[in-house]
């Protein structure tokens, strides 16, 4: 039903089929975040489930406390670079014990989290509203980040087989996110970025408001991929309008 529900929502927001509108707007970019607050990953092509893009923001560094470290309180969130396997993209990609993600920091060695493994659960994991449990990621992974963070932190991963975080209501009722500020899609728009950079001193990147896709509209919704390699979006609704940037 999750993936029905998916496919519904894309439905209602991306062009196919006979009779359909021109596409008000082409997707320019693809970003997917596994870790929420570090360096985003560009893709070509990323495979949509029930809570956003696969792998997007599916782990989270935590406290002593288990509540989220984001860039806010530790921007050197922002050095840290994420690497997946270039299959890991493809739809209906599994993977295997050999698999890892591959994380690396300046001054750190790298850090290889296996993708097929399992962790053992910890409690009072939490994010804004939400709290749960998660995955540990083991001893290894949260001495890495406390060395690196000089603060006792730890990574952990969403535990889709028994957690559920809804988004709001208010703006998106009955959808779900992982690990994400809010919403399983987060879109921003060139022509947003052009209209801020014109009344900034300095002109800023849109990866500092860390979207999952760049299109001329602020759009709701998602991306995917057509036989042309480009996503079209038929119809745009603004959920939210963006303020400060996305962790």
């Amino acid at each position: 039903m999750a993936m029905e529900k998916a496919a519904s929502f894309l439905s209602s927001l991306l062009g196919g089929g006979e009779g359909s509108p021109e596409p008000a707007a082409t997707v320019q970019s693809i970003t997917v975040y596994p870790i929420k607050s570090c360096r985003g990953i560009s893709v070509l092509q990323a495979a949509i489930t029930s809570t956003g893009f696969r792998w997007d923001r599916h782990w989270m560094v935590v406290n002593t406390k288990g509540r989220a470290v984001t860039q806010r309180v530790e921007p050197t969130l922002a050095l840290i670079q994420v690497e997946l396997p270039p299959e890991a993209f493809a739809e209906d990609w599994q993977p295997t014990p050999d698999d890892h993600m591959v994380i690396r920091a300046p001054g750190m060695e790298p850090l290889k989290i296996p993708l097929a493994s399992e962790c053992a659960t910890i409690y009072d994991v939490s994010v804004w509203e939400w709290s749960g449990s998660a995955y540990d990621e083991g001893p290894e992974a949260a001495e890495w980040f406390s060395t690196f963070f000089g603060n006792p932190t730890r990574l952990v991963r969403f535990k889709e087989e028994s957690e559920t975080r809804l988004t709001d209501p208010d703006y998106a009722r009955g959808y779900k996110t992982m690990f994400s500020d809010g919403f399983p899609f987060l879109i921003t728009s060139q022509g947003s970025l052009d209209a801020l950079n014109g009344i900034l001193k300095e002109a800023i990147p849109i990866n500092r408001f860390r979207p999952n896709g760049g299109m001329p509209p602020i759009c709701r919704g998602s991306v995917e991929n057509n036989k042309n390699k480009q996503a079209n979006i038929s119809r745009c609704e603004v959920v939210r309008p963006l303020q400060g940037a996305y962790n």
